[in-house]
């Protein structure tokens, strides 16, 4: 039975995690997200991603804990974990938006493929949190990197140190999600984002993610420069000639990049 559900709304792709009860990351499971996104990123028809847990409990409530005792003592385990890192790495530089529907428990690996979205919605019933270290691991999913990149490094520290979990609420407050809705109303406010999103320049859209996520990774005039890159390119598609000729014509434009 297949642990990753696919749906389809106005050009946007849902991806649900359905591995009950607490949809955990286990290896079947990484192996179908990256064959997912390998499939979503190189369809022309998807515009927007959303991810999201089936089910009322979890988003994803960590990784196969399970199936840790088998690693231990295991000094061979790196290309295991850069295969993880691999499909994270397929949703976190997806061209195309990406929307975590955090509709539940969201913690461990679940937290850290939040992470790789480029906008996080959460219920306000979820709890999220990285808590390896309380059982003697830390983040390894990307979680060490991406975390402090997104709330800064006191912050992602302290979460870190002591495996609290958080609230929804106290999640918006320090940037690690976007907005909290009501508990049901996740999905529901993912996709009205998502059609919002789309309507606009795909091209626009993509440019807009190279130039944020690769200027983060450049020091300051470098990413300058990339972003005179990426706005050149821009110049040269059919999307802004369509989009100054419908402002000047005063009506919706209907970007060629669909």
């Amino acid at each position: 039975m297949a642990l990753i559900k696919i749906e389809k709304q106005d050009r946007i792709a849902i991806v649900i995690i359905d591995n009950p009860p607490m949809n955990t990351l286990s290896t079947a499971v990484i192996q179908e997200l990256g064959e997912t996104f390998a499939n979503l990123n190189s369809d022309s028809d998807v515009l927007a991603i959303i991810i999201t847990g089936a089910g009322e409990k979890a988003f994803m409530a960590g990784g196969d804990i399970k199936g840790f005792p088998e690693k231990i003592g295991n000094p061979n385990l790196i290309p295991s974990f850069l295969n993880t890192h691999e499909m994270l790495n397929s949703i976190d530089f997806s061209l195309k938006p990406t929307i975590a529907v955090l509709n539940g428990y969201t913690l461990g690996g679940g937290c850290e493929l939040a992470l790789t979205c480029d906008i996080r919605i959460s219920e306000e019933q979820a709890l999220i949190g990285v808590p390896e270290s309380t059982l003697g691991l830390f983040p390894g999913g990307g979680g060490t990197q991406r975390l402090p990149r997104l709330i800064g490094e006191a912050k992602a520290k302290e979460l870190m140190f002591t495996g609290d979990h958080i609230t929804a609420v106290e999640a918006l407050r320090i940037g690690l999600v976007n907005r909290v809705v009501p508990k049901g109303e996740g999905l529901q406010v993912g996709l009205q984002l998502a059609k919002k999103i789309s309507k606009n320049s795909p091209t626009a859209v993509r440019n807009i993610k190279r130039a944020v996520d690769e200027g983060l990774e450049l020091p300051f005039h470098k990413a300058l420069e990339r972003e005179a890159e990426l706005f050149q390119e821009l110049f040269l598609t059919e999307d802004v000639k369509e989009g100054v000729q419908a402002f000047l014509e005063k009506r919706r434009p209907h970007f060629p990049g669909k």
